[in-house]
């Protein structure tokens, strides 16, 4: 047997996977508690012992590759020139290499903006602004002033060709830790943003990995490869375009739910599925990630109700007012509490319904009608969905909950709302095995086996006529 090792240091589980890529199969899971805060071997050994219980013994691991989303994962700034374009670039950027996005700011920087930033306190910041060849007064401007700033991360340069290798020198020379990468907007309306994503899944392997004092188990595995979110990513990009002469599975949507953000992954090209459909603002890349930290079924689970109102919520569950008020205080003051009892099970599948619908709205581009001297104009924001023929649901609340079907379900296009662009009629699959961070990092080593072993783990979920009519509202 040829196996590997595919192991997520979570926010709160240490996660493996242990899998035969001769066959290929998933062998065996394992998990402890991530104890990044003291001492991240100790969950490590937990986790591997949990692992070898199930397995008998542990093979000898041809990789052993990780992920982390640890202590909360990637903490992000970026900065541009103008907040619809350079600043959308460095935020898509961002996103994409699995960063959590903590703070935005264009334009010059002000004191204000500077003291916001200090208080973030991020892991990194992501510098860009004007074209190759324009506007170089902004970003020269912001690059001295984060210069002066008492700020100890590392900074990624992504902007103007023209003054990259000067801001560079400048922040180097104040003791900056500086990397240069390719402008994440070369020409006006023009997306080039690998190269940025590249260079800050680089940082956290160099910095963010020491930090988060994941290198005290760096005999136990290869490498870090990415945050976990990244890997999510290259997972779904893996399972939509297949890998050597194995096909994928086309354009697709990956839903993600978690304790503390709900993650939206579409692989899609995102153009007008109508004739006479007119785009507005940036291209969309057609790998694209957002991250909605507002939707943790835990750890913002206020928040959830609140955007979707506890009226809907109560008639979700089926639970009353009161109760639902009850079971929100007990879930968000205990944010490892799993349901236990029928009504904790319900309320738990309404907030995670919430959650998808949400965060899938947001991601999904949208139409409206403008009016001009030509008549009326339908104008596209953002990409279209609609004609997306399969979602994904990953996570806890997927994967092992109760109606995972019925939760999808809210990622499907309503008729209530016609100008949200989501997916039409999709089939709807669950990443039963918890496989896509796993298929992301063996991507790079294994392509053919590392698709099998996503396949694989992909359920197909219907949702029946009782849990239809439970749900309808």
């Amino acid at each position: 047997m040829t196996a590997a090792l595919l192991i997520d240091f979570g926010s709160t589980y240490t996660k493996l996977r242990a899998v035969d890529l001769e066959r290929p199969r998933l062998l065996a899971t394992g998990q402890g508690p991530s104890t990044v805060a003291t001492d991240v071997t100790v969950g490590m050994d937990l986790a591997l012992a949990d692992l070898e219980r199930h397995l008998g013994r542990l093979p000898a691991f041809r990789h052993r590759l990780a992920s982390s989303s640890a202590a909360g994962g990637l903490k992000m700034v970026t900065i541009g020139l103008v907040r619809e374009l350079t600043a959308e670039a460095a935020r898509q950027a961002a996103l994409g290499a699995g960063a959590k996005l903590v703070g935005t700011f264009a334009y010059r920087l002000t004191p204000a903006d500077e003291a916001r930033i200090l208080g973030l306190a991020p892991d990194i910041v992501l510098l860009a602004g004007g074209t190759d060849g324009g506007n170089a007064d902004v970003i020269r401007h912001n690059g001295a002033r984060l210069a002066a700033l008492d700020l100890a991360c590392p900074i990624v340069l992504a902007g103007n060709r023209d003054v990259g290798e000067e801001l560079a020198g400048l922040l180097a020379a104040a003791g900056k830790t500086v990397r240069l990468a390719d402008n994440v907007m070369p020409n006006f309306g023009e997306l080039n943003i690998d190269p940025a994503r590249a260079a800050i899944r680089q940082v956290f392997i160099d910095r963010i990995v020491h930090a988060k004092g994941i290198d005290r188990a760096a005999s136990r595995f290869d490498a870090v490869l990415m945050p976990t979110p990244a890997a999510v990513m290259e997972g779904a990009r893996l399972l939509a375009d297949g890998a050597g002469d194995k096909t994928g599975l086309g354009e697709l949507l990956v839903v993600d739910i978690g304790g503390a953000t709900t993650d939206v992954h579409s692989v899609a090209d995102g153009a007008p599925s109508r004739e006479g459909v007119v785009t507005h603002g940036l291209p969309e890349p057609r790998v694209k990630r957002t991250v909605e930290g507002d939707l943790g079924m835990r750890h913002n689970a206020a928040a959830i109700v609140e955007a979707i109102g506890p009226d809907a919520v109560a008639r979700r569950s089926g639970l009353g007012a009161a109760t639902v008020d009850r079971l929100l205080k007990a879930f968000s003051a205990d944010v490892e509490r799993l349901p236990a009892t029928p009504e904790e099970t319900a309320f738990d599948e309404a907030l995670a319904w919430a959650a998808v619908r949400i965060a899938v709205e947001r991601h999904a581009g949208s139409t409206r009608i403008m009016q001009t001297v030509q008549g009326p104009v339908v104008v596209q924001t953002g990409k279209d969905l609609s004609a997306v023929k399969t979602v994904i649901g990953t996570g806890g609340p997927l994967a092992h909950g109760a109606t995972p079907a019925s939760v999808l379900e809210a990622a499907r296009a309503d008729p209530a709302r016609p100008m949200s662009l989501r997916p039409t009629a999709p089939r709807l699959l669950v990443d039963h095995d918890y496989m896509l961070y796993a298929a992301g990092l063996l991507a790079g080593v294994e392509p053919e086996a590392a698709l099998a072993l996503a396949l694989g783990s992909l359920k197909p979920v219907g949702i029946d006529d009782h849990e239809q009519a439970r749900h309808k509202n």
